[in-house]
């Protein structure tokens, strides 16, 4: 299993090329799921918001749109170049309010308990070293009521999606990569879909991190997925 060095090591290097890789291997509909995700956070105008494992910032800046003026968005990564990219986008677009953008491991989040309103987390999750603290960690900096958005690869059963799925990495992504000198970068997709939970043990994992309420929802032929955890109150 990757450590935390070699995952932050490989999101530097992908970080120049992640976003055009996105957009051409998910044929743009990676931007319709980030979307379902924000919306599935709850986050609304005057919110404060954290979107952990930001990336390149997608999902921040879409967290912003969406509290506007009066509401505060961070985004939290702790690969440099990707805040890099995700600053240099924010400064070069309208957004109502600004993204504190933050160098921070997510199993050690530097933020009060209760700090959040609403949080998001895209393709983050399965690349943490223990995603059960990671759960945890997110649970004590949201407030009570509060909901979070996770969005990532998921493995489908056993059957024809699974084998499309396994396809597309190995005859569509990984050759893709190559052509950026990218390989082994990418080749981790497999194995790091191999050992994260499905939907219905992320669920179970949610719960024993403390949250009240959990529920995956397979998208994309399930495979895709968004874990929704919130406590305090039932999902809606």
């Amino acid at each position: 299993m990757p450590t935390a060095t070699d995952v932050q090591g490989l999101f530097n290097r992908i970080a120049p090329v992640y976003d055009s890789l996105n957009q051409h291997l998910s044929l743009g509909l990676h931007r319709v799921w980030k979307a379902m995700a924000v919306a599935w956070s709850g986050a609304r105008p005057g919110h404060v918001c954290l979107d952990l494992c930001c990336g390149s910032g997608d999902l921040a800046l879409m967290l912003a749109h969406r509290v506007g003026q009066s509401g505060q968005v961070y985004g939290v990564d702790f690969a440099v170049e990707q805040l890099a990219v995700a600053q240099r986008r924010s400064q070069s677009t309208y957004l109502p309010t600004p993204i504190h953008w933050t160098l921070a491991d997510a199993l050690h989040l530097p933020f009060a308990d209760a700090s959040f309103d609403a949080a998001t987390l895209g393709y983050g999750l399965r690349n943490l070293t223990d995603i059960e603290l990671g759960l945890k960690e997110l649970r004590r900096v949201l407030r009570p009521g509060a909901r979070a958005a996770i969005l990532d690869f998921h493995r489908p059963p056993p059957g024809w999606r699974q084998h499309l799925q396994q396809w597309y990495l190995d005859r569509i992504v990984v050759p893709a990569a190559s052509q950026c000198g990218l390989t082994e970068e990418y080749a981790y997709l497999a194995p790091s879909l191999d050992r994260f939970p499905r939907g219905p043990d992320q669920v179970k994992l949610a719960c024993q991190a403390g949250f009240s309420h959990a529920v995956h929802y397979p998208i994309a032929g399930g495979m895709m997925g968004v874990l929704v955890v919130s406590y305090g109150h039932t999902l809606g």
